[in-house]
């Protein structure tokens, strides 16, 4: 075997070293953390948890007087934190993505400088398939945690509901209620789950076709940038609804609002027209 093929197969901490020059910074590693995820872009992956292996190396800045106190340097705990705060964060199809986002949340702390990441899928074939990247900060980088977004207020319409009153008041998010139409018939309940979500995603369309310039969201991503820009935007549900555990099952416009109110830390929750109040809501909840 090759230097290169023994390093891009071996160790990550060889590659590390390889890679570290004439003074080789201190390195911290976590060899072999094995936890189950619902992860994949293919069909036959949803719903079906496997087994993901992750192995990280991390080269640390010098750390004057640390001593022997934990709270001064990165943890190892820091490092498995990551990786379940952002598979736990949504359902994603690439380990590509959760690679990125796992090496992103390590960076943010002040110590590291550099990155090597691989993570392997253990069930999908005769061997382990997966991905390594390497990602650095330079000296100029400020370590920085990504700001959370601002808290919205959110809305949830009837589909004939107008917006006037609150287009300029963002952030602030607009559900949908489930328009009450002939849906095809459904063999199960998620078929009947799926049906529901996609017609609320028509009502979304539909009522960012009225208002000009009212901008519609799938994504985690799209929201959060949409809040912190202080955007009115109309939430599509289906993908991350589909793509975080613990979701709701039912489809009410109410009942999503509700929940999406909460995981946003909502200042509050706005009821427009005949929709019904959600039952239970952590977050205070209006009639409009």
């Amino acid at each position: 075997m090759t230097e290169d093929a023994s390093l891009a197969l071996g160790p990550l901490e060889n590659r590390a070293a390889a890679l570290a020059g004439a003074h080789p910074p201190d390195r911290l590693s976590l060899r072999d953390h094995i936890v189950s995820a619902d992860i994949g872009a293919f069909q036959v992956e949803r719903g079906q948890s496997q087994r993901l292996r992750f192995n990280v190396v991390v080269e640390l800045a010098p750390q004057e007087e640390a001593g022997d106190d934990v709270d001064r340097i990165l943890s190892y705990d820091r490092i498995t934190e990551a990786i379940a705060t952002e598979l736990a964060a949504e359902r994603l199809n690439l380990l590509e993505t959760l690679a990125e986002r796992i090496a992103t949340r390590i960076l943010a702390e002040p110590q590291p400088l550099r990155v090597f990441l691989r993570v392997e899928k253990l069930d999908r074939g005769p061997g382990a398939l997966g991905v390594e990247i390497v990602r650095s900060r330079t000296d100029a980088d400020a370590p920085a945690t990504v700001a959370a977004a601002p808290r919205p207020v959110v809305h949830v319409l009837d589909v004939a509901g107008n917006l006037p009153e609150i287009r300029d008041a963002g952030p602030a998010v607009i559900v949908p209620d489930l328009p009450p139409t002939d849906r095809p018939e459904a063999a199960t309940a998620e078929a009947r789950r799926r049906i529901d979500l996609l017609e609320i995603e028509q009502a979304a369309w539909a009522l960012a076709a009225r208002h000009p310039g009212l901008t519609v969201v799938a994504t985690r991503t799209e929201l959060d940038w949409a809040l912190k820009q202080g955007q009115t935007v109309v939430w599509a549900p289906s993908k991350i609804v589909l793509d975080t555990a613990g979701a709701p099952e039912a489809t009410a416009g109410a009942t999503l609002a509700a929940w999406l109110a909460e995981d946003l830390d909502a200042t509050a929750l706005v009821v427009h027209g005949d929709v019904a109040v959600p039952a239970a809501c952590r977050v205070p909840v209006e009639r409009a």
